[in-house]
């Protein structure tokens, strides 16, 4: 029998999209290379783009904070712009351009190997849900593009909650979402989230007793904690609560397909 906790009792599953199902590390990368490029050879961002991705991420989130209300898709743009600004380059016309593709990024970006065929197992038991932090021209064209093939039974936007994840606001709207719209009761344990960022996703869930999955795709390393989190940090102040923890959505489909096997339960 599976050694995790059972997953075959939840209705829903409620998913986090970029650094989770979408590879937003690895696009914003690619898409900071206009940037990146216009730096001089000894600058740290030229020979780890990572580094570049990160404080892009610190001023994203400072943003997110103090104006919840600006679109995802400006946020991306306007970060772009306080990134070169800050590392003393110019916007010239070719950055404005790079700053308006980076905001239209997360609906191009790739999703991860694992992640359709991993969303299409889960969805033959659960119904499938995005809480995510993007604008609503975004998410449709990630879901018609890189997450071709799978189905989500409801998509909640930031744009549409008029703030950004961790605001407990974003998980009250999704409660009330899911409860309306889909049958699915969150106090009743119908409702399971799904996501990589310890900071914007398992920290409030812990907050407002949401049951969670840890989609860890390597962050439980210290080199591999990227924009979702300290861990061990997080950890040690008591701010996690997560039950299970996956590496990729794969995995976490192979654990639930193999626990309603083992209960004889059909999908």
């Amino acid at each position: 029998m599976s050694a995790h906790p059972d997953l075959t009792t939840f209705d829903a599953l409620s998913f986090d999209c970029y650094g989770t199902l979408i590879d937003w590390e690895s696009g914003l990368a690619a898409d900071l290379q206009p940037l990146i490029t216009s730096l001089p050879a000894s600058h740290p961002f030229r020979s780890d783009s990572h580094q570049a991705v990160l404080r892009f991420n610190e001023l994203s989130e400072h943003l997110w904070a103090t104006q919840p209300k600006l679109a995802y898709d400006a946020n991306l743009a306007e970060s772009f712009r306080l990134l070169a600004r800050e590392q003393g380059v110019n916007v010239d016309e070719e950055l404005e351009a790079a700053a308006r593709r980076v905001g239209d990024g997360p609906g191009r970006w790739p999703a991860f190997d694992d992640t359709v065929d991993g969303l299409r197992r889960l969805g033959r038991h659960y119904k499938l849900v995005i809480l995510s932090n993007v604008n609503e021209a975004n998410i449709a064209r990630a879901v018609a593009g890189p997450l071709a093939g799978t189905h989500f039974d409801a998509i909640y936007t930031a744009e549409a909650i008029g703030s950004y994840k961790p605001s407990l606001d974003n998980f009250r709207y999704l409660f009330d979402g899911v409860k309306r719209e889909l049958g699915v009761d969150k106090d009743k344990e119908g409702l399971l989230h799904v996501a990589r960022s310890l900071t914007a996703d398992h920290t409030p869930a812990k907050e407002v007793g949401l049951r969670s999955v840890w989609i860890a795709r390597g962050g439980d390393k210290p080199e591999g904690y990227g924009t979702g989190g300290n861990y061990e940090k997080l950890q040690a102040e008591g701010k996690l609560g997560f039950e299970w923890k996956f590496q990729t959505i794969g995995n976490f489909a192979d654990e639930v397909e193999k626990q309603f096997a083992e209960k004889g339960k059909a999908a």
